[in-house]
């Protein structure tokens, strides 16, 4: 095989279709636009959401609800990821470097997913109430 000899698959690629070539063409005259009209023109269009001047769909309809911009730096650890961890101390950088948060996570938390059997010393990591109760109950703590 040589580099000038390499060919696409057949019928991946298909030419161009060239309107407004002519009646023969099937596709003359008009070119597929219709008549007249804005979309008929050359450079005629108009942006996305745009209703012809009627107010727009997103204009119309109330604002509503907020979302905060903190919430990127929030992650939940479960109980059962805990368990796979196996290990007896775990902090935030001990989180980010297995995988089980993202590296831009700021505060993380514990929740009630599954069980934990282990005992786990829990620093600058906070917990729901289920999952303190389940933590407590293995031995562990939290500080």
């Amino acid at each position: 095989m040589e580099l000038n000899g390499i060919k696409p698959a057949a019928g991946a690629k298909h030419a161009k279709r060239r309107v407004g070539r002519g009646i023969g063409s099937g596709l003359g005259k008009t070119a597929g636009r219709g008549h007249k009209g804005q979309k008929s023109r050359a450079g005629g269009y108009h942006k996305v959401g745009f209703e012809g001047g009627q107010m727009p769909l997103q204009r119309r309809l109330p604002k509503r609800g907020f979302k905060s911009h903190q919430l990127k730096y929030n992650a939940e650890v479960t109980l059962t990821a805990l368990e796979q961890l196996g290990l007896a101390e775990v902090d935030l950088l001990v989180l980010k470097t297995a995988g089980l948060v993202g590296q831009i996570a700021k505060n993380v938390k514990v929740i009630k997913s599954g069980a934990l059997t282990k005992a786990v010393k829990l620093n600058g990591i906070g917990a729901t109430a289920g999952a303190k109760a389940a933590i407590e109950a293995a031995g562990g703590t939290l500080a």
